[in-house]
């Protein structure tokens, strides 16, 4: 059976003939896999970085990370964190997604996108947000194609502690 998918840049259909993704919580044994994934996205990662934040956070009730499998290979994973704030309520945050370059436009990003969202709705929250680059047009279409809406623009700050 053949499935439809629309492609990366949400104009021609794509035909998905390939194995259908497995869509789980990730290992520690995934860190290998998801170390190139993570400097895909642009932030260099080694496998014991990628270790040792594991270790953190797949203990954490309030985080999840999942990946996108495809004929046993980690080939895209999302990370999410549940938060709630006085102002807004129970609310999850996308820290984290990307799907490998030669697998992008298969429909692995919305599988990911839509258990990230299944687990927020488990977790009672009212909204899903995420941050993209400005310069990320990609994502921001890919985002906007699945109901996502910019709601704000702003800056981001940052001071780094010694």
């Amino acid at each position: 059976m053949l499935k439809f998918t629309l492609a990366r840049e949400f104009s021609a259909p794509k035909i998905m003939t390939a194995a259908q993704p497995i869509i789980r919580p990730a290992r520690a044994e995934d860190a290998a896999a998801l170390a190139p994934l993570a400097t895909q996205l642009g932030y260099p990662s080694t496998t014991a970085d990628i270790e040792s934040r594991l270790a953190l956070i797949l203990p954490d009730p309030n985080q999840l990370v999942a990946v996108a499998e495809l004929s046993g290979q980690v080939v895209g994973w999302i990370h999410v964190a549940l938060y709630l704030t006085l102002e807004s309520g129970i609310a999850v945050e996308i820290r984290g997604l990307v799907v490998e370059e030669k697998r992008r436009g298969m429909g692995l990003g919305r599988a990911l996108l839509a258990h990230a969202e299944d687990w927020a709705r488990q977790r009672g929250a009212r909204a899903v947000r995420l941050r993209s680059n400005v310069v990320r047009d990609g994502a921001h279409a890919f985002y906007q194609h699945l109901g996502y809406s910019v709601v704000k623009t702003q800056h981001a700050f940052r001071k780094n502690l010694d």
